[in-house]
């Protein structure tokens, strides 16, 4: 379980407050000699216009009216003589929500950047919820009426400055998931509602690539791998990233140079890899796609076919007590680490040409090793009730929902938190085993580079269904990444701090005033 940290204090941030001004009283205007006790107010009126701020001489308004509408110093000197204390601490306010309201209109708005040298650069101006906390509209959208409008410009709100509805002096997070297949990286900023991907690169390395057989990582493997790493570490660097987490999985465990690689890393890109365990890549897993498990839902079979290892984790949430998000990663029953991956099992068995007896062999060599999973019989109990559902995480199951819902280029946006009936995926698995190698390289949501691992995935995905029938899959474009930045941020306390944070900042702010 990640490690809880006490809370964070938020620093204050208020406006520029004009400290020079000084504040003066109609009846001690510095051209103004005191008023006869005949020529005073009335105390309820006068006392009433001076806090209102229209305060004026008697017998001399229009003069002091008509002086002030001249050019230069003494007109405008008349008018701030002529200006109520309180009326001067309004203005003062109002021109701090000016200033701060410009300089958020003056922040440069993230976007989405431009792939470079064949790399894929993906959701780049990304959301993603907090841990337990479900957006209660679409993205994106905003009440009637205010548009496009910065918060600190719309009546009623004096929030602190932000960047696109993010802290503006938050540090930036970086997680990076070096596995047997790709190398990706994501750097977010947190937000009230989760965080928000301000930059993300994937490239496929193959680091695993002949690990199966030799033990060993190749050098042409290394190679493409450190480039890729070089290529974060400059992201990293320009961003001026605060926090991250750089870990690498299977390939690394199971080599036997995989230290000697991590050293190099280090001497070469400046990076520092930890090689995580399988529980751990189980855990974070979990907390990268909890947000998607269904509210009524008292179990879930959360799978991760990565490219040298497969993990498949039981969340029993019969008695979750309402919790959601991150908080479901205490709920973990039982969990299995197969070593089996898309890249490993292709080398084995052949990924090109895929018949159906090879596609049968690939679904054994899976199979059997689920005989090793705790509790399997319990699991299976728990289908029986019927409010059990799978959530995949891999390029298996988007690459299956991108295929089913007849895109013609992938589109994230439509692929995570998509729902499959079990027909459907019994149905995408028969049309991509039965499509040759040509029709798999030329579909858009397979592509060259996936299209002799796709088929091992399959045969993985078939394994998991036989052995445990779930009538519903929900798709999950997220995984490692996501639980790395989640457990980081949650570490920090920037979600349990944000009330009470912005109370202590809206007290400092009426004070201050």
């Amino acid at each position: 379980m990640p490690p809880t940290n006490g809370p964070v204090p938020v620093q204050a941030e208020n406006g520029p407050v004009d400290t020079g001004a000084r504040r003066q009283t109609a009846s001690q205007a510095p051209d103004e000699s005191p008023r006869p006790k005949d020529q005073q107010p009335a105390p309820g009126k006068g006392r009433k216009k001076r806090r209102r701020g229209r305060s004026r001489p008697a017998g001399d308004s229009q003069s002091a009216v008509s002086s002030a509408q001249q050019p230069g110093a003494d007109g405008a000197g008349q008018v701030d003589a002529l200006t109520s204390a309180k009326g001067k601490k309004a203005a003062r306010r109002r021109g701090r929500r000016r200033r701060q309201a410009g300089a958020n209109g003056n922040l440069a708005s993230t976007g989405t950047k431009v792939p470079e040298n064949g790399e894929k650069t993906a959701r780049a101006v990304d959301r993603v919820p907090a841990p337990g906390r479900q957006h209660k509209k679409s993205e994106g959208q905003q009440p009637a009426g205010q548009g496009d409008r910065p918060r600190a410009e719309r009546p009623g709100h004096h929030h602190r400055p932000r960047i696109n509805g993010s802290r503006a002096n938050a540090p930036l997070y970086a997680a990076l998931d070096l596995g047997t297949n790709n190398c990706r990286l994501l750097i977010a900023r947190p937000e009230e509602r989760g965080f928000r991907v301000v930059d993300a690169y994937s490239r496929i390395v193959r680091l695993g690539e002949g690990v199966g057989s030799n033990r060993r990582l190749s050098d042409a493997a290394m190679e493409r791998a450190i480039d890729a790493l070089a290529q974060c570490h400059r992201k990293l660097a320009d961003r001026g990233v605060g926090r991250s987490r750089l870990i690498a999985t299977e390939a690394c465990r199971a080599a036997e140079n995989g230290e000697e690689f991590i050293n190099r890393v280090r001497s070469e890109t400046g990076l520092a890899l930890e090689v995580v365990n399988r529980e751990t890549e189980a855990r974070l897993a979990v907390a990268g796609c909890a947000s998607l498990v269904d509210h009524e839902a008292d179990g879930v079979i959360l799978f991760d076919i990565g490219g040298g290892s497969s993990e498949i984790v039981w969340l029993d949430l019969r008695n979750r007590c309402g919790a959601r998000g991150y908080a479901l990663t205490r709920f973990i029953r039982s969990w299995i680490s197969l070593p089996v991956g898309v890249v490993n099992l292709a080398e084995r068995h052949g990924g090109v040409h895929v018949t159906p007896d090879i596609f049968e062999s690939m679904v054994e060599d899976a199979g059997d090793h689920l005989a090793a999973f705790s509790l399997a019989d319990n699991l299976t109990e728990a289908i029986g009730s019927g409010r059990v559902h799978m959530l995949g995480t891999s390029g298996t199951v988007t690459t299956l929902a991108g295929v089913h819902l007849g895109l013609q280029r992938y589109d994230r946006r439509r692929v995570d938190g998509t729902w499959l009936e079990d027909v459907d995926v019994a149905r995408m698995i028969d049309q991509l085993r039965d499509m040759p190698y040509e029709a798999r390289v030329e579909n858009p949501c397979i592509g060259a580079d996936r299209a002799d691992l796709v088929l091992a995935g399959c045969a993985i995905l078939e394994a998991i269904r036989r052995r445990w029938t779930c009538s519903r899959l929900r798709v999950a474009d997220r995984g490692l990444r996501e639980g790395i930045l989640t457990e980081l941020m949650a570490a920090d306390g920037v979600w349990s701090n944000r009330r009470s944070g912005h109370r202590h900042n809206r007290g400092r702010q009426r004070n201050g005033s």
